[in-house]
């Protein structure tokens, strides 16, 4: 039975005992260096920084920082891997180092889920079941078609960019590496990566695995630090293409800063994703949909539903019925496996979500927050509604990364694709209906990368990822994916 101080109470009386993962298993450095040349090194001066638990704010490990010296370096080691190994490796070669990986990650996936939840606030159920074998099938994925590039591009030649330098964000931290590295490795680009700053732990450890897998040194750099280590990697001159996910305004620092340039890059940027519901909908099937979509990931996910589009002769019923599956969300320690909602990434990330708490309710939006209890320690956030919001409200129309969602009402087909295509982003949306006809009107009508029917959240490496608007430029994931890292020629 759980007792008073550790149970997990809801209000109709019952509650379920805590279920933590272990962290026995996991193998973490009290200081990690920066990963070039294949080995882990000191930065060049001597700076290093904390990453911390969201969840209980307590000091993970020290990790290094790395100088535009450091920067310089990695990007060298990449380009004498790319010169003197990769690029002349046969194909067929390529694919067995990248199925390697893949397989270590998946021997290594526990302790991989682990350190995701410890290091950016996940809910240790997303880790294990989403992040970790999602990465690890990217890999696989691209494993595959290391020697099959002359069926992904017919009739031309795909050569190799050169060195590829990537910046990924700390919303999915392992993921995301394996998003950008594997198609870059898959089609003889080498590697300089820079995770962020508060979430550098996975990547650090999948360094390990990289090493373990023997790949040739030089062939992945990873190096750590803020936003001057991801400039210095923009900026450098022996960096032949630039992937970046992350906020759209940082996503505009780096086109104008490759303006003129000969650098290839992706962009993958902000979203506002509309979900949106018609009355002919599965409704308790839409709701769980619409918590998946913005809840169950603390909205820290750029293609996050945090708008609502329902339809008025079904606005109450879906308004009453989120409400009340509001109430049986736990938001607690990421690393028990009962946790719904984790912990908010930084408290910088908390005050930005607890500043648009302040913006939605003082422009006459209507809030609501689950009653959970939170706990003493950490970041964390109540998942929030707000109703009554207008186009116009900013709580509509900005990202805000976090479990919030705003709702609006519409009563035809046209008014709800005018209204969720009225917004700067283009990233991702849902459509909830039982009709196949009004889902195919509504998703050529929708101007979003990705849209989902009668579901939300569904990823797939074999399939491409990436947005309109300010969204974003290019294509992710699937042969788009490869596309970014060649360029291709006549045979």
């Amino acid at each position: 039975m759980a007792t008073p101080e550790n149970k997990l109470a809801f209000d109709g009386g019952w509650a379920y005992d805590p279920a933590p993962e272990s962290t026995d298993h996991i193998s973490l450095k009290k200081r990690y260096g920066l990963f070039i040349g294949g080995e882990f090194v000191a930065p060049e001066n001597s700076r290093y920084f904390d990453t911390i638990n969201p969840a209980n704010e307590q000091k993970l490990a020290r990790v290094a920082e790395a100088s535009e010296a450091d920067v310089d370096r990695a990007v060298k080691a990449a380009r004498a891997a790319y010169s003197g190994v990769w690029s002349r490796m046969p194909a067929k070669e390529r694919g067995k180092y990248i199925y390697r990986i893949a397989r270590i990650m998946q021997e290594r996936a526990r302790e991989f889920a682990a350190i995701e939840s410890l290091d950016g606030g996940k809910p240790i159920r997303e880790s294990r079941d989403i992040d970790v074998p999602l990465a690890a099938a990217h890999f696989f994925y691209y494993a595959g078609w290391a020697d099959k590039l002359d069926y992904a591009f017919p009739g031309q030649r795909a050569k190799p960019l050169g060195v590829a330098g990537q910046i990924i964000p700390w919303n999915f931290p392992l993921l995301m590496a394996a998003w950008k590295i594997a198609p870059a490795l898959a089609t003889g680009n080498t590697v300089v990566l820079k995770p962020a700053e508060t979430t550098p732990l996975t990547a650090l450890k999948l360094a390990e695995v990289i090493a373990d897998a023997g790949l040739p040194p030089g062939v992945v750099n990873i190096v750590t630090g803020a936003g001057k280590t991801g400039a210095a990697i923009v900026n450098h001159p022996g960096v032949d293409k630039i992937a970046f996910t992350g906020s759209t305004n940082v996503g505009r620092i780096i086109q104008r800063a490759l303006a003129g340039t000969r650098k290839k890059y992706t962009l993958e940027l902000g979203g506002k994703a509309a979900n949106v519901v018609f009355a002919d909908a599965a409704i308790d099937q839409a709701v769980e949909g619409i918590v998946n979509g913005i809840f169950f990931n603390q909205g820290h996910v750029c293609c996050a539903g945090s708008r609502l589009l329902v339809q008025e002769s079904v606005a109450d019923e879906v308004v009453a019925k989120l409400k009340e599956r509001m109430e049986t969300l736990i938001v607690g320690d990421p690393l028990d496996k009962n946790t719904d909602i984790g912990a908010i990434n930084s408290s910088m990330q908390l005050e930005k979500i607890q500043s648009y708490l302040k913006i939605g309710k003082e422009e006459g939006g209507e809030m609501h927050q689950s009653a959970c209890r939170l706990p003493k320690k950490g970041y964390w956030c109540r998942p929030t509604i707000f109703t009554g919001v207008a186009q116009s409200n900013r709580v509509v129309q900005e990202e805000i990364f976090g479990p919030v969602l705003a709702i609006q009402t519409f009563r035809s087909f046209d008014e709800a694709l005018a209204k969720a295509n009225n917004t700067p982003y283009g990233l991702s949306g849902g459509v909830w209906t039982d009709k196949g006809a009004k889902i195919f009107k509504m998703t050529q009508g929708l101007r979003a990368g990705v849209v989902w029917a009668n579901t939300f959240n569904k990823f797939d490496p074999t399939s491409p990822f990436g947005g309109y608007k300010e969204s974003g430029v290019g294509r992710e994931g699937g042969l788009h994916g490869l596309d970014a890292y060649v360029k291709l020629g006549a045979r």
